[in-house]
C-alpha cells in the first residue's frame, strides 16, 4: 500500500453510544466550568469597579473591547494548536504532538510581544478608534496599557490550554481558571478598596489583579504542560520550525478572521441598535449578558468535539469521528434547548435582577424569548464549527460567519429593527436567522463531506484523507 494516499481506517470495533456520551461529558464539562468562570469574572470585575465611578467603568468596557480583538489572534493560534496536536496524538505520534506544542508555544510568545509592543506605542490611537470620550481617555489609557502590554500573559494562557485540550485534558485547564479566577476576585477586592497595610488603588489596582492572575494562570498551565505525558518535549524542538509555523498560520489566519469578521460586524449593527434608543440597547446588552451562559455550554461542547474529532481523523478511524460529531451535536443540543425552555419561561424574572425598569424587562422577556427557539440551532453551529476545525477546514466557517454577520444579520437588524419599527424583536429574529443560516449551511457541508479537507502530512508515515478512496487495512 505504499504510495497509496488514503487513510487508513483501523480494524476497531465502535464504542457504544453510552461509552461515546461518557467520553464527550468528561471532556465537555470541564471545558463548559472553566468558561462559566471567565464568564463570572466579567461581572465581578464590572461590579467592583463601578463602585469606583462610570468613568472607570467605560475604561475598563472600551479596554476590554479592544483586548477582544487581541484574544480573536490568540484564540485562532489556539485552535491550530488544538487542531493539529489532537491529529497527532489519534495518530499515535507524540514527538510530532510535542513539536507543534513547542512551536505554538514560541508562536505565543512572539505574538505576546508584538502586541505588547502595539499596546505601548498605539494605545492613544486604539482608544479613540474606539471613540473613547476625552473625559475616559486618560483613564483608559492607563488601565490599557498596564492590562495589555504584558499581552504575552494571555497569548500563553490561551495556548496552553489549546494544547493540554488537543491531548484530551480539559481539566487542568479547568483547575487552572478556577484557581486565577477566584485570586483575581480576592486581588480586586484588595487592591481596589484597600485593606489594613494594603493601599487603595482604585482601577489601578483592578489592573494589577488581572496580570498578576493572568501570570499565574500561564504558570500552572505551563506546569501541567511540562508533566502532560501525552507530549515528547525535546531541547531541540524550541527552536523555530519553518514548516511547522506554516502549518499553524495557514490554520490559524482562517480562525482568527472569523473571530474578526464577528467582531466588527457587532459594532456595525450595535450602532444601529443604539439609534433605537438606550432602553433597547440596554435590554439587548442584558439579554446578550444573560444569553452568553447557554453559549458557553455551546462552546464547552465545541471543544470536546474539536479535541475527539481530531484524535479519530489523526487515527485514521472516519467513522469513529462521525460518531462523535453526531452525539456532541445531540448532547449540545439536548441541554441548550433545555436551557432555552428556562430562559422562555424565566426571562422577565431574570432581567428584573438586572433593572428596575419595567419597559426594559419587558424587551429583555421578549429577546430572550425569541433567542430561545434558536439554541438547539446555535448548539449545532458551534459545535460544527469546532468539527471542521478538527478536519483542519478553518476557511469554510470562516466564510459562513462573514456572510451571516455582515449579509443576514445586519440587514435584517436595520430592516426588522429600524425600517419596519420592530424594535427588540427585530434585532433578536435577525440574529436568529444568521444563526439558523449557519446551522444549515455548516450542516450541509458535514453531510456531504465538505468538512475533510486534509492535504498530504509532511510527517514521515502520516495518514492523509481522500475522499472516496478510504480502503480498509
Amino acid at each position: 500500500m505504499k504510495g497509496l494516499e488514503t487513510m487508513v481506517i483501523r480494524d476497531t470495533v465502535l464504542p457504544g453510544k453510552r461509552t461515546l456520551f461518557t467520553t464527550i461529558w468528561l471532556l465537555a464539562i470541564p471545558a463548559v466550568i472553566d468558561n462559566f468562570f471567565q464568564t463570572i469574572i466579567g461581572f465581578v470585575d464590572t461590579l467592583f469597579v463601578s463602585r469606583i465611578g462610570l468613568v472607570e467603568v467605560s475604561a475598563v468596557g472600551v479596554s476590554n473591547a479592544i483586548l477582544a480583538i487581541y484574544f480573536a489572534v490568540f484564540m485562532s493560534l489556539g485552535v491550530a494548536a488544538n487542531v493539529l496536536i489532537a491529529k497527532n496524538i489519534g495518530a499515535d505520534n507524540p514527538g510530532k504532538a510535542g513539536l507543534i506544542a513547542q512551536q505554538s508555544i514560541l508562536l505565543a510568545v512572539i505574538l505576546g510581544i508584538l502586541f505588547g509592543i502595539i499596546s505601548v506605542f498605539f494605545a492613544e490611537f486604539l482608544l479613540k478608534l474606539m471613540g473613547v470620550e476625552e473625559q475616559v481617555l486618560a483613564t483608559a489609557l492607563v488601565y490599557f496599557q498596564m492590562v495589555a502590554v504584558p499581552s504575552i500573559f494571555i497569548s500563553l494562557m490561551f495556548t496552553l490550554s489549546s494544547i493540554l485540550r488537543g491531548t484530551g485534558d480539559t481539566r487542568s485547564p479547568m483547575k487552572v481558571s478556577i484557581l486565577i479566577n477566584l485570586l483575581n476576585i480576592l486581588l480586586d477586592y484588595l487592591l481596589i478598596f484597600g485593606l489594613a497595610f494594603i493601599p487603595a488603588l482604585g482601577l489601578r489596582g483592578a489592573a494589577v489583579a488581572t496580570v498578576i492572575s493572568r501570570m499565574i494562570g500561564a504558570m500552572g498551565l505551563g506546569w501541567y504542560f511540562l508533566h502532560n505525558k501525552s507530549l515528547s518535549i525535546e531541547k531541540q524542538a524550541w527552536r523555530l520550525d519553518q514548516g511547522v509555523q506554516k502549518q499553524l498560520i495557514f490554520l490559524g489566519t482562517p480562525a482568527a478572521a472569523e473571530r474578526l469578521v464577528m467582531r466588527v460586524g457587532q459594532v456595525l449593527y450595535f450602532g444601529m441598535i443604539i439609534s433605537l434608543g438606550t432602553n433597547t440597547f440596554a435590554a439587548h446588552s442584558i439579554a446578550g449578558n444573560i444569553e452568553i451562559f447557554s453559549y458557553m455550554i455551546g462552546v464547552g461542547f465545541a471543544a470536546a468535539a474539536t479535541t475527539l474529532v481530531g484524535q479519530s481523523l489523526g487515527a485514521g478511524d472516519i467513522p469513529l469521528a462521525r460518531r462523535y460529531a453526531n452525539m456532541t451535536m445531540l448532547v449540545s443540543g439536548g441541554i441548550m434547548t433545555v436551557v432555552g425552555i428556562g430562559l422562555y419561561l424565566y426571562g422577565s424574572w431574570i432581567g428584573g435582577f438586572f433593572t428596575g425598569n419595567p419597559q426594559v424587562i419587558g424587551q429583555i422577556s421578549l429577546a430572550l424569548k425569541v433567542g430561545a427557539f434558536t439554541k438547539p440551532v446555535l448548539a449545532v453551529v458551534l459545535v460544527m464549527t469546532g468539527i471542521h476545525q478538527a478536519a483542519e477546514n478553518t476557511r469554510f466557517p470562516m466564510v459562513v460567519t462573514a456572510i451571516g454577520i455582515w449579509v443576514i444579520r445586519t440587514t435584517f437588524v436595520y430592516w426588522l429593527g429600524i425600517a419596519l419599527g420592530w424594535g427588540i424583536l427585530g434585532i433578536n429574529i435577525a440574529i436568529s436567522l444568521d444563526n439558523i443560516f449557519r446551522g444549515i449551511a455548516l450542516s450541509i457541508s458535514y453531510r456531504r463531506g465538505g468538512w475533510l479537507r486534509f492535504s498530504k502530512d509532511e510527517t514521515e508515515g502520516a495518514p492523509v484523507i481522500a475522499l472516496g478512496a478510504v480502503s480498509k487495512g
